[in-house]
Parts: structure tokens; sequence; C-alpha cells
């Protein structure tokens, strides 16, 4: 199993290099060069597997010969231990079709902690190893937050042996509970940097020093947001789970449409290639706030940069640009804008990773850039998207809390519920045997002052 960068001057990498290395030395992001295939026999072998165990055999299929199957085992078993439920991310029912996937049963209450007590993990795992044959390894994990991520990467790294993480936060732009998960936290690794300005303007100080090679040699840096492919691969899990958790309950023929509140696009990413190995799902639903460069996407076949950041009660979403939708973008350009006479599959990966290094310097010289008619129409087949206001938010929490069953959502997950609501039309359209999932991204007492408001 071997790894390439989006922007196509990196390849051949090993699951391990990916992990620790985050970003690619090129500014892409890391992709598989192939799928796996899982066995022929996954539907029924692993319908009654625990969370832990279904997230082995998925996780396996990824890491080539940089852990054996016990090793992957291992550390997912010590990863999951600190969830307050052996289910790991249960699944909740709010009427006939439309379901609640609790994600937020770790150690901050945001569903960030199932990829990033795992990287924490990982990231242990592979420089004691290293050190083992050669001392002198150590990791600078750096990251930017817009809230969840930082405690959640905190409360994976803390007291990791032989790791220092630095976690970039926008000032004012947290909820206080966010704020305290991060600076409370005392162990000597861990550091603190507050930021005047937005999560994009951390995102962007966190590229900035990737991108300066001699730096980042000398201080081994490692990412820890989601452009680490480790945190996708472990997200991939909970989609496997939920499939096979409404099928128990619904019966075999039941099919999930999953909505996702989405913001940097790397949970839903994690959806998408959990459907691309072969899982069973009837659509998948981006669900943003006000902050809405996906919705405006799909609506219109261009990815394009707003002024600014538009504070709302949902502020893990508040974000310009979702760099997770970078690796999406690389297989639209592979299947859809590279001409069909190009048969040979590595030179359409290198011309898709071309077209998506102009994207990407479009958008970053003229804030935009546009895809062709047949990539749009391939995103709709895959995505479809809606868009919820704060005052939208504020009605969705307050009538699931008045409603019997009494249900009380955070702000990230009203998003995500108030888009299915919206769209239950359509997603009815598409059979009596589909539900809808509603991923429930953060626990509501992390966002106390939206709930009660």
């Amino acid at each position: 199993m071997n790894y390439r960068s989006t922007r196509g001057q990196v390849s051949g990498q090993s699951f391990e290099s990916v992990v620790l290395e985050g970003l690619a030395a090129d500014g892409g992001l890391f992709i598989p060069e192939q799928l796996p295939t899982l066995p022929a026999d996954w539907q029924t072998a692993w319908a009654e597997l625990s969370f832990p165990e279904l997230a082995t055999e998925l996780i396996a299929q990824f890491v080539g010969t940089d852990l054996s199957h016990t090793e992957v085992s291992q550390l997912v078993q010590k990863s999951y231990a600190t969830f307050d439920t052996p289910e790991v991310t249960p699944m909740v029912q709010l009427d006939a079709r439309t379901h609640v996937l609790e994600l937020f049963h770790g150690p901050t209450f945001a569903f960030k902690d199932v990829a990033l007590q795992f990287l924490g993990n990982l990231f242990e795992f592979f420089l004691e190893r290293r050190n083992a044959q050669s001392g002198g390894h150590r990791l600078t994990v750096v990251g930017a937050t817009s809230g969840d991520t930082g405690s959640a990467a905190i409360y994976g790294l803390r007291g990791k042996k032989n790791v220092e993480v630095f976690i970039l936060h926008p000032r004012g732009r947290v909820s206080a509970v966010q704020e305290a998960q991060m600076t409370t936290v005392l162990d000597e690794n861990v550091h603190n940097v507050s930021i005047e300005g937005t999560f994009d303007d951390c995102q962007d100080i966190v590229k900035e020093l990737f991108s300066r090679s001699e730096f980042r040699r000398e201080h081994s840096l490692g990412a820890v947001n989601s452009i680490n492919w480790a945190r996708i691969l472990a997200q991939i899990s909970y989609y496997f789970y939920a499939f096979f958790a409404l099928r128990r309950s619904h019966g075999a023929d039941a099919l999930p449409a999953f909505v996702v509140p989405s913001g940097n696009f790397g949970d839903i990413l994690a959806g998408f290639y959990a459907q691309s190995l072969g899982l069973p799902v009837a659509k998948l639903v981006i669900a943003t706030n006000a902050n809405d460069i996906l919705d405006r996407f799909l609506r219109t076949g261009t990815y394009e940069k707003d002024a600014s950041v538009a504070a709302t009660p949902s502020p893990a979403m508040d974000i310009l640009v979702s760099s997770n939708f970078e690796r999406f973008l690389w297989y639209l350009a592979r299947d859809h804008e590279v001409p069909s006479s190009v048969v040979d599959p590595e030179e359409r990966a290198a011309r898709a990773c071309e077209i998506l290094a102009q994207w990407m310097d479009r958008l970053k010289t003229a804030g935009s850039f546009s895809v062709s008619p047949a990539a749009l129409d391939a995103a709709r087949q895959v995505f479809w998207s809606g868009r919820c206001g704060d005052a939208e938010t504020y009605s969705t929490i307050a009538a699931h809390y008045s409603h019997e069953p009494s249900y009380l959502l955070d702000p990230h997950t009203a998003v995500g519920v108030h888009v299915a609501e919206t769209l239950r039309p359509e997603i009815k359209a598409l059979g009596a045997h589909v539900h809808s999932v509603c991923l429930s991204t953060a626990h509501p007492a992390k966002f106390s002052d939206a709930v009660l408001r």
C-alpha cells in the first residue's frame, strides 16, 4: 500500500511515512495510489463486529507491511478504551426514518476524538519503533483549530513520548469550553498559541511552516489536522458501523443517506472513501452553515472563497476554504477532466495532479476556479448539499428539545438535522428503505451558549 501527493511531486510513500509527514513536500495531500479491495464476504463476515474489531479490519487494509494485524488491533483497542461507551459511536433514532450517529463519546466530546486518539497512539508507536533502531527521532506536531481539533489533538498527544504539540486557535472564535479544554492541559509537551484572526489565518500559518523545507526537516514537523491521512482513515470506520447498526435495527435492505455537518470536508470525505470501498450508501449530503463554499460549489461548479468568515453558532464550521476538498477534487479531475483518450492509469493520475495543481494555484491567486460541466455532474452524483442559517440552527435545537422524545442537539449537529429535514422529500424519493443518518459531531454541553439561547 503506497501513497501519492495530490500535487504529483511525491509518490511511492509508505503508510508510516505519510502519517509522520502529514502534508506532502509539494504542498499536496496524501491519497492511496490504489484503493484496496475488501474481502468478498465483508457484509456478512463483519456484520456483528464490535466497533474496535471493525475499525481494525478496515484500517488493516491501508497500512501495507508497516503494521501487523495484531499491532493494528492493539492500537485500536488502546485508542477506543478512552470512550465512555463500548459502542464508541452509538446511533439514536429521532423519528421513523431519521437517526443521529453520536460521535462525541470520546475524551473531549467531539467526533475528532475518533481519529485523534488513534493518531496519537500511531505517532508514539512509530517513533518508539524508530528510536529502538536508531535514537533521536522526535516529532513536532503543529495544528490549527476552530475549536474541536485542538482539544482532541491535545488529549490524543498529551504525555506522548518524543512528541511536542503546538495548537493555534483564533482568539475569541472558539467556545469557552473548547478554550478551557485546550488551555488547562498542563503537560509539558502541550503548547497553545492564540492567534488574532480566523481559523483560516491559523491554517495558513501551519501550511506556511510546512512549506519551509529546511525548517520542516530541522524540527521534524508533523500534522494533526485532517490533512493527515490517518485521520480520514480512522473516520471511515463509523460509516461502516452505522451501516451495520441500521441493518440490524431496520432490516437487511435498509440503506443510509449520511448527512454530515461540513467545514474542512474531512468528515464527509471519509464517507466518500467508505462508499468508494463498496459501502452501500444512498447519498452523501453536505450540510453547511453560512460559510457555504461547498454548497455553492455544488450549485454552480465554481469553488470561490468569500471575502471573510462569518461567525456562526457552529464555529467549527466557520471556514473559508475546505482543505480536504482537494482530495475529492483529485478524483474528480482524474475521472472527469482528464481526456478519455488517456487510458494508462499512471498517466491519468499524473494528468489529474497537473489539473489539481492548476486549480489550487487559481484559488490562491484569483480566489476561485471552476470545473467542467461533466465534473460538476459527477460531483452531484456523489453529493447533495444544503445550507442552514443561524436562525434555523437555533430553531432546530429548540424544536427537537421540545419534541417527544426530547433530544438535545449541539449547533453543528443541528445544521445537519435541519438540512436532512429540508431534503426529506428528496431523501424519501430514494426509496422507503432509505434512512437519514445525521452525524452528531459534538456534545451539546460544549456549546452551551448556543444551546441555551
